[in-house]
């Protein structure tokens, strides 16, 4: 499929033209092609990745599905913490997205960076086509110890993260902006943080037409 125009990497809001564009992007076929649990079992590095972590429960696969138009293209797990794979999904023939284990789920620091060390670090640092880790945060639930761990990782691997505030419906205008502002410090804080939050809410499909256009920038910047 023919490259979008009208993509930008600005961090000035989007213009309809833009999300128009991006829109086009994200409507192309999606489809699941690989599942890896091992660093050996990776496929071969084909064309941009973008990859989606976040905790447990921070509604990733909600997220993913409503970028892609799909209602069942992430499935989410009941227990949380159990899949323990990455998944490969390929958008089009354009961009390849990522969906990562979930991390969190038992409230330790300590558990995460054993956790991400093995599979999750390694694919991080040595994907020579991994473009930008979305790191997804819930909105109504303070920042946790696992996140910024994760963030650290991210900086120790020099992956460039954007924060992705989700379930932003579940909070009033004030709280909200706040928390931009706090997630929007904290990404700056970080080496390896992109200064834009995209505030986005699957449910009701706030921010989702910007996050696509933030995303679909990267692989025409790429192209």
């Amino acid at each position: 499929m023919p490259m979008p125009e009208g993509l930008s990497l600005s961090l000035e809001p989007a213009t309809a033209d833009e999300l128009e564009a991006a829109r086009v992007f994200f409507a192309a076929p999606c489809n699941f092609f690989y599942a890896a649990q091992s660093l050996e079992q990776l496929p071969a590095p084909r064309g941009l990745e973008l990859a989606f972590a976040g905790r447990s429960n921070v509604g990733k696969s909600s997220f993913i599905n409503a970028l892609t138009g799909q209602h069942a293209l992430a499935r989410a797990s009941n227990t949380p913490g159990r899949t323990r794979q990455l998944n490969f999904f390929d958008l089009g023939g354009h961009l390849t997205l990522v969906d990562m284990p979930g991390y969190g789920y038992a409230q330790a620091e300590k558990k995460v960076k054993e956790d991400w060390q093995g599979l999750m670090f390694n694919y991080l640092r040595g994907r020579p086509n991994l473009r930008r880790v979305a790191l997804l945060m819930d909105a109504r639930i303070e920042v946790k110890p696992s996140d910024t761990a994760v963030m650290d990782l991210l900086d120790k691997a020099a992956v460039t993260f954007q924060i992705v505030m989700t379930k932003a419906d579940g909070l009033k205008p004030g709280p909200l902006a706040r928390k931009e502002a706090e997630l929007q410090g904290l990404a700056r804080s970080h080496a390896a943080g992109f200064p834009q939050v995209l505030v986005t809410s699957a449910r009701t499909s706030l921010g989702i037409p910007e996050a696509r256009a933030a995303f679909a920038a990267l692989a025409q910047n790429a192209g």
